[in-house]
């Protein structure tokens, strides 16, 4: 279907692909630059354009290949680890706190330990019921485990009590995982992830980014259990909503990447994450954490 198929100012879906992540990444923002409808967000001011949004799926074909990281992120490499550390990890799942004060969700608490803390006992308000939170990764490891054909290793964040009402719920939905065997007879986990929102000039690379991580953690786990290599094949990553706020249009930050795109030939955009300098800056991230830790 073309999108002269589509009624007035109806959302395109589009597919983009790229060998890398910052390849990808980028492909996905020029599509949603590109082909994106427009229309308003929660979060306007009067002053901006609306925003640009498709309904995207975004292949990375080899997560781990080098470059992994482009310069257009919005963050610096420290931030960018730290994020891993926490959507892997969990390290500021400490945070959620839902009396106001803290996070409202960590995607770690969630994948980990669903319904998350503390939201037990909001669901089930003066119900005196012992329910037990639910490690929904290590059912979906010991699953693939047992049958790494299975289409039911997956994970969800959404908690429909919390979430519907909260003004700043889960983007990621849903994690799917699956074994398949690659040309040297080995298995490769595959990964999708399912969002129903995603900010594409100031998210969507370091969620890419994290959760290819979390992708390799899970596929280490499986190959312990199982006692065979597993390799990380292809991500995939599902958005309702992949978005470029007006604001950014109207801070002439999305003019920038375009400008980069069109002017300065793509080694020059990206950065691999085994440079020295990237590496020193993972390193205090590190340094940050265990500090944040011993406190």
């Amino acid at each position: 279907m073309g999108r002269e198929d589509l009624k007035s100012n109806e959302i395109p879906s589009v597919a983009v692909w790229g060998k890398t992540i910052p390849e990808t990444w980028e492909n996905a923002v020029l599509a949603a630059w590109e082909f994106g409808t427009h229309i308003p967000t929660e979060y306007d001011q009067d002053v901006d354009p609306q925003s640009r949004d498709v309904t995207l799926m975004m292949t990375v074909a080899d997560p781990f290949a080098e470059p992994r990281i482009h310069l257009a992120l919005p963050c610096g490499y420290l931030d960018l680890a730290v994020y891993v550390a926490e959507v892997v990890g969990g390290v500021h799942d400490s945070w959620v706190n839902r009396e106001g004060h803290g996070w409202s969700y960590s995607y770690h608490d969630r994948l980990f330990n669903w319904p998350g803390k503390y939201n037990w006992d909001e669901i089930l308000g003066s119900q005196k019921i012992e329910i037990q939170n639910v490690n929904q990764i290590d059912i979906l490891i010991n699953k693939l485990v047992s049958a790494p054909y299975t289409r039911r290793a997956q994970a969800i964040t959404w908690v429909p009590q919390i979430d519907q009402p909260d003004p700043e719920p889960p983007c990621l939905q849903r994690i799917w995982c699956r074994l398949v065997k690659s040309d040297d007879k080995n298995y490769l986990l595959e990964m999708n992830t399912h969002w129903r929102s995603n900010d594409a000039l100031k998210a969507a690379f370091m969620n890419t980014y994290a959760f290819t991580e979390l992708q390799k953690m899970i596929a280490g786990e499986i190959e312990k259990r199982m006692d065979k290599p597993i390799g990380v094949g292809r991500y995939v990553g599902v958005m309702d909503s992949f978005h470029l706020y007006g604001s950014y249009e109207r801070k002439n930050q999305i003019q920038t990447l375009l400008n980069q795109v069109e002017k300065m030939p793509f080694e020059r955009r990206v950065v691999r994450s085994d440079n020295p300098m990237v590496m020193a800056e993972f390193a205090k991230a590190r340094e940050k954490l265990a500090q944040e830790k011993a406190k």
